[in-house]
């Protein structure tokens, strides 16, 4: 029998500092590609944020998006990859997997394809009806979305390459759809950006009774199909690298 490859799998979570848990993922990809770590897989759970990608930084109306959201509570966070503005919040799951490669544009899609597949078998095993693919209308659209019967977005990924090494992340929706809207209706408006609201779901929706324990148990019965997990924490040269990245994640006040 082949033996699994050990991932380490770290559950720390910063939800009253959304910029420093944006910048953990970028200290976590940077150690892994030099070595300083191995493979990890991180599942958090975060606080009140909309992400920013580098497109709505670059668009009209960024610094009155940002202003509106946190006007509604959520804090204004530049993240690591995605396409565009996203929402965390309590009852999200974020899901990040640094992985060692010496040739990360190799195998993008290939890697998407695993991480998407296994967080499908998982809401699939609390009896949601996922699959992958975009929704007409979603917000932050992507191929690699998950959704719900083809009618609602559950879940985004998005992954960042840098040299040796490749960071996959995914926020999973598993309940507070509305927590979502809120903030990302008068986000988008300002960013020029067009998206149906009726297309953000949550896994509470789709099954009863199955939150957000319940998915990270089910992602971490997919991944110990493939991996070893060993439990891990994030070390004080992690956190530190963290902390000075941070300034670079938090989005300015107009």
């Amino acid at each position: 029998m082949k033996r699994k490859p050990t991932l380490r799998l770290v559950r720390d979570s910063f939800p009253d500092a959304p910029v420093l848990d944006a910048a953990v993922a970028r200290a976590l990809l940077e150690r892994v590609s030099i070595g300083e770590l191995s493979e990890t897989l991180r599942l958090a759970r975060p606080g009140p944020m909309v992400a920013f990608a580098k497109q709505d930084a670059n668009a009209g109306g960024y610094a009155d998006a940002a202003a509106a959201a946190r006007e509604r509570g959520f804090e204004a966070v530049l993240r690591l990859a995605g396409g565009r503005a996203a929402v965390f919040h309590e009852g999200t799951l974020v899901l990040g997997h640094a992985v060692p490669d010496d040739d990360p544009r190799a195998r993008i899609h290939e890697r998407f394809r695993f991480e998407s597949s296994l967080v499908v078998s998982a809401l699939r095993r609390l009896g949601v009806e996922a699959q992958v693919g975009e929704v007409a209308g979603e917000y932050c659209p992507g191929g690699y979305s998950i959704n719900a019967q083809g009618r609602v977005k559950l879940a985004g990924f998005g992954q960042r390459l840098i040299a040796g090494a490749t960071h996959v992340g995914a926020v999973i929706v598993c309940s507070g759809s509305s927590r979502v809207i809120e903030p990302l209706v008068p986000v988008y408006e300002r960013l020029g950006l067009s998206w149906d609201p009726a297309t953000a779901g949550s896994v509470v929706d789709e099954v009863r009774g199955a939150g957000l324990e319940q998915v990270e148990e089910a992602l971490v019965a997919e991944y110990e199909r493939h991996f070893s997990l060993e439990l891990a924490s994030l070390d004080p040269e992690t956190l530190a690298l963290a902390r000075r990245h941070a300034a670079e994640h938090r989005v300015p006040a107009a």
